[in-house]
């Protein structure tokens, strides 16, 4: 209970409760508000420190999580450039050298991948933690360009591999001729003398003796470009045209089983064997010519 002051008024020779003035109760309303104020503040403060809402708590520790997720996020990544440069490695090393094609350059493989800058304005704002989340936007999109320009690789070593597949078919690898009807080589490339002329002459394909019928096989994939008769030099004879200036020659032949234009497999019969033109016996001139220009 507050106590009540009193003074002595001489004038009315009596006690009187003491009133204080108008300016003395704002003062002490003043004085009273400021510490009110101060200690408010310095509670709040203390609180702050020592004690922690369930918001700020429940904020910190999705912040957490968050930050724990991200570093999960960046390591995945690494993981997977890591893959991607052993898939980049073995593609330069390996691929492309089977089927004979230059490695892609280090200055491809990385064209279009910036610094953190380019992706700043994909964030609205200033954020606590800005430098993570840029940083996570450059490797994500560093990885979907390498990922990109090695889908393109395989697609054009797909592309090698299917071209390749064409040259080794169309490149003469196989005998005109079944060995059960071969008696012999009756001569071979180089300089002989010609059983015409008796001089030596250049001779530019392999004599394959055997009988008047048997027969002929194309000895890779083609498009026949001539089918000839002449009573002299091969007489019947074939030029097959495989590609890459590869073409093939069979002549003497005493039959055709193709024509102009036609397309023909490796050990597709074209003819049969015979004695036409120059020639002393029944046999197969075979001649594989490269970079061969039509006449």
């Amino acid at each position: 209970m507050r106590k009540t002051k009193y003074y002595y008024n001489k004038e009315t020779c009596s006690y009187e409760v003491v009133r204080p003035s108008r300016k003395e109760l704002l003062f002490k309303y003043l004085k009273f508000l400021i510490i009110v104020i101060i200690s408010s503040f310095l509670m709040i403060s203390l609180y702050d420190k020592y004690f922690e809402s369930p918001v700020i708590i429940s904020l910190k520790k999705e912040n957490q999580e968050l930050k724990t997720h991200f570093d999960i996020l960046n390591e995945q990544i690494e993981l997977n450039n890591k893959m991607l440069s052993n898939l980049q490695e073995r593609d330069d090393d390996v691929y492309r050298i089977i089927f004979e094609a230059q490695p892609i350059p280090s200055s491809i493989r990385k064209a279009g991948i910036g610094g953190i800058e380019k992706y700043k304005d994909l964030i609205e704002g200033n954020l606590e933690r800005e430098d993570i989340i840029l940083e996570t936007y450059k490797k994500s999109d560093e990885l979907k360009r390498k990922m990109y320009i090695q889908t393109k690789s395989y697609d054009e070593l797909i592309e090698l591999a299917n071209n390749k597949e064409k040259l080794l078919a169309s490149i003469p690898a196989i005998q005109p001729v079944s060995n059960k009807n071969l008696k012999r080589i009756s001569s071979g490339f180089g300089r002989r003398i010609d059983p015409y002329l008796k001089v030596k002459r250049m001779h530019w394909g392999i004599d394959f003796s055997l009988e008047k019928g048997n027969d002929i096989y194309a000895t890779a994939d083609g498009v026949v470009k001539r089918v000839k008769s002449s009573f002299g030099g091969l007489g019947k004879h074939i030029y097959i045209d495989h590609g890459n200036g590869f073409m093939t020659i069979y002549g003497h032949l005493d039959e055709y089983l193709v024509k102009r234009g036609q397309k023909v497999k490796r050990g597709e019969l074209i003819a049969y064997s015979g004695n036409s033109g120059r020639s002393t016996a029944p046999h197969l001139h075979y001649e594989i010519s490269k970079k061969w220009k039509k006449s």
